[in-house]
C-alpha cells in the first residue's frame, strides 16, 4: 500500500471510531487476524492487554460505550507511510466505575493488509489507566 491510501484508511478509522458506528462497522474496518494491543495492566480494563482478531476491536467498542465516558479527544496528527499510519493525540476519559479521570496523550500505530487494519497498538500513558480504573 501507499501513504496516501494508509492515511485515509487512519482517517476513515477514527471518523467511524467517533461516529457512534457499531462495533461490527468498525471491526469491518479490520483483518481477521487484527494484532491488537494497548500494553499496561491487563487485569484492570477489559481493552487492555494483547489479543487477535475482530473480537478485540468489537469488545473494545462495546466495552468502552459502556464503561467510560468520553470527556475529550484531540487529534493532534495523522501521519502515514508505505507501511503504517500513526495516529497521536490526547485523551480525557472518566472511568465510570470509579469516577476517576484519565489524563493522557497517546500514540496509535496501525499497520495494513490489502486495505485493512492488521495491526492495532495504543500507547497512552498505562499507569494513569490503571490508578484511574483501581477504587
Amino acid at each position: 500500500m501507499n501513504s496516501p491510501e494508509n492515511l485515509r484508511l487512519a482517517q476513515q478509522f477514527l471518523e467511524k471510531m467517533g461516529s457512534g458506528a457499531s462495533a461490527e462497522e468498525i471491526a469491518s474496518l479490520c483483518t481477521p487476524d487484527l494484532d491488537w494491543n494497548i500494553p499496561g495492566d491487563s487485569g484492570v480494563l477489559p481493552w487492555v492487554g494483547h489479543k487477535t482478531g475482530h473480537g478485540a476491536i468489537s469488545d473494545f467498542v462495546r466495552d468502552t460505550q459502556t464503561m467510560v465516558e468520553r470527556v475529550s479527544l484531540d487529534i493532534k496528527d495523522v501521519l502515514a507511510s508505505d507501511d503504517r499510519a500513526v495516529i497521536l493525540g490526547h485523551l480525557q476519559t472518566r472511568i465510570n466505575a470509579t469516577g476517576k479521570l484519565i489524563d493522557s496523550a497517546f500514540a496509535i500505530v496501525l499497520t495494513f493488509s490489502d486495505t485493512k487494519i492488521a495491526s492495532f497498538l495504543m500507547l497512552e500513558d498505562s499507569f494513569a489507566v490503571s490508578m484511574a480504573a483501581r477504587r
